[in-house]
């Protein structure tokens, strides 16, 4: 699904809600995409041309407060989708953009390559990430969002989403209430509860974004040998009020939520 216009429309909102995600072209200008790359590029420490620095499947770069990723992160388009899907004044305004994984062509397993959640909290003074949580309001996180910095194609090791998994997902989190999950309990079962959703790649020419629900189940996959780099920004979109899927003006991002949980049984995956 994408968005011809800054607005999205109904049929735009109830995808989000029913797949989980939403894929915005034309986010932001291949111009400003290309600019980013460039400083991606130095934050590697590889050059671009000479493949011989590209040593490593992937370099995992932390957020970066340049003028150019706030740019990419707050164009018309974007701020009228996160006003969609968060509600208007519900979200805060990013001023940087982050993390990257930088994918290389490799042979070398990356390793990072599991089906998982982004969890959102619990993580201030804890270093083991399988101990960080999410709970079923989605505590510290509104949207993730795939930003496309280079033209991704299906050799070009995109994100794989589970459309329909963020159901699956609330209705685990729902019965531990505000404390939530870790990853790790999360992940017990290898999220095989979400293992029947259709599989959908985030694939699309550079300056495309994909905003989805924090609760999508998603995973990586390694870049082969002989194919361009990937660049990719993963970052969140922060919430300015807490999410609370029961409120009467509950905005799509929460109403997925709801939606999922008043179901009697699990429907089919998108």
């Amino acid at each position: 699904m994408s968005s011809p216009d800054s607005a999205l429309g109904s049929a735009q909102l109830e995808h989000f809600i029913e797949h989980g995600f939403l894929r915005i072209d034309d986010a932001f200008p291949r111009e400003l995409a290309a600019a980013c790359r460039r400083v991606l590029w130095t934050a590697t420490g590889c050059a671009e041309d000479a493949p011989s620095t590209w040593t490593r499947p992937v370099i995992r770069i932390g957020e970066i407060p340049h003028p150019a990723f706030r740019e990419a992160a707050n164009t018309p388009r974007l701020t009228a989708a996160y006003d969609a899907l968060v509600g208007p004044g519900r979200w805060l305004p990013r001023t940087s953009l982050g993390t990257f994984p930088i994918r290389f062509p490799s042979a070398v397993d990356p390793g990072d390559c599991g089906w998982h959640v982004d969890v959102s909290f619990g993580m201030e003074d804890e270093p083991d990430f399988l101990k960080w949580r999410a709970n079923v309001s989605s505590r510290g996180r509104a949207l993730l969002m795939l930003f496309l910095f280079s033209d991704v194609g299906r050799d070009d090791a995109p994100t794989r989403l589970r459309a329909g998994s963020h159901r699956d997902i609330a209705r685990q989190l729902a019965p531990r209430g505000p404390e939530g999950m870790t990853l790790a309990e999360l992940a017990s079962d290898g999220f095989a509860s979400s293992s029947r959703c259709s599989e959908v790649v985030a694939t699309g020419p550079a300056g495309t974004v994909y905003l989805c629900h924090p609760f999508l189940v998603h995973a990586a996959q390694p870049l082969l040998e002989g194919r361009r780099p990937r660049f990719l920004g993963q970052p969140a979109l922060l919430p300015k009020v807490p999410l609370d899927p029961w409120r009467d003006d509950a905005a799509p991002v929460e109403s997925a939520i709801r939606r999922a949980l008043q179901t009697s049984r699990p429907p089919r995956c998108g």
